[in-house]
């Protein structure tokens, strides 16, 4: 029987072998996939589980989902893109999505990072400074 440690470090050296110059390769990881399948080694789902894992965090790691209220010009999408590139490097692909419940600006998520420039988040937060100021005055008078 294989340890959770080893399961880790097999998945994570499947994972290795479909890096090409620091970037996922899929077609490799598919070839990588079907190998393990084939081969039918023991604990050999519990490993694929983990390296399905590390695939799904490197995918959200260099995928930005950018959500705005409205279509944005062809311009402004490539400034955000260039600027994303920018900060998180070439291999960042970029996802645009209509959210009209944002009222206005954008809201962009990269991984664990999330730059949060709608309209609706600045009403959230006022709405949470008015509660506080509320709750501060009741408590005082």
């Amino acid at each position: 029987m294989k340890t959770s440690t080893q399961i880790k470090r097999e998945g994570k050296q499947l994972y290795r072998l479909c890096l090409v110059d620091g970037f996922l390769d899929e077609t490799r990881a598919r070839q990588v996939v079907n190998r393990v399948i084939a081969a039918h080694q023991r604990g050999y789902l519990v490993i694929l589980s983990h390296f399905q894992r590390l695939v799904r965090l490197y995918r959200e790691a260099h995928t930005a989902n950018i959500e705005t209220a409205v279509q944005l010009p062809v311009d402004l999408r490539a400034t955000v893109e260039d600027r994303l590139t920018n900060i998180y490097g070439s291999g960042v692909k970029t996802q645009f999505a209509l959210k009209p419940e944002l009222i206005g600006g954008m809201r962009i998520k990269v991984g664990s990072d999330v730059f949060d420039g709608s309209v609706r988040s600045e009403l959230a937060a006022l709405e949470k400074n008015f509660g506080i100021a509320a709750a501060n005055q009741r408590g005082n008078g």
